[in-house]
């Protein structure tokens, strides 16, 4: 699949599947983090920043994603709605299921729950991520960053992003992050899940092929 089906519909009902699949994309990150079987790279380096400052780790979420938002403005990509939603939300969602006592409790499961844990978090990373990206309302801060910097270097956009995810990965590593199988499961896994849920999305008739298509909420207007 090279195109990312939209969601069909008006704005409003695509707002709701923006904000839905963001908070989806949080508590698949909760799910591997009560796991301890590894985080996905960035929220390594999201830990490492909270290891060593006074933020949460969604509040550390929310204050790189502000930055790289910043950056890739910069860098000549002006965020959109849903890059600056996927900036705010998921951290906020974050912290606000840590602090349920039942998502508290999951990390006292048997090694067999655990691992469902990261099964649960692959599968609604990609279900979250196909919601968002099919809202058609802009890309995440990380896609902007990275389109900004293939453009800018003249790299494929594979390179580039690689790139970026081992580079965040060390870094999280090296401040003090957990990474381990959840790690490279997500890695592994995630684009798969991401099909599967685009393939559902088209095969229940709520979504189209329509690459043409411009999302209401474009760039935010520099001035």
């Amino acid at each position: 699949m090279k195109d990312a089906p939209l969601l069909k519909g008006p704005l409003a009902p695509r707002l709701v599947a923006l904000f839905v699949g963001l908070v989806l994309i949080a508590l698949a990150i909760v799910c591997m983090l009560e796991s301890d079987l590894g985080l996905p790279p960035w929220d390594v380096f999201h830990m490492g920043i909270a290891e060593h400052t006074p933020f949460s780790l969604g509040t550390a979420s929310i204050v790189v994603g502000l930055s790289i938002v910043a950056v890739a403005w910069v860098a000549g990509a002006p965020p959109g709605l849903g890059t600056i939603a996927n900036a705010v939300v998921i951290g906020l969602a974050i912290d606000g299921l840590l602090a349920l006592p039942a998502v508290d409790a999951w990390s006292g499961l048997p090694i067999g729950g655990r691992v469902g844990l990261v099964a649960a978090g692959v599968l609604m990373f990609g279900v979250g991520s196909a919601l968002y990206i099919g809202a058609g309302l802009g890309a995440g801060p990380r896609d902007s960053l990275m389109m900004a910097l293939s453009r800018r270097t003249g790299k494929r956009i594979g390179l580039v992003r690689g790139a970026i995810e081992i580079t965040v990965l060390l870094a999280g590593l090296a401040l003090g992050g957990r990474a381990g199988v959840g790690t490279v499961a997500l890695a592994l896994l995630v684009g798969p899940s991401v099909e599967l849920s685009f393939w559902l999305l088209l095969r229940l008739r709520l979504a189209e092929l329509a690459p043409g298509r411009q999302p209401e909420f474009g760039p935010l207007d520099v001035g």
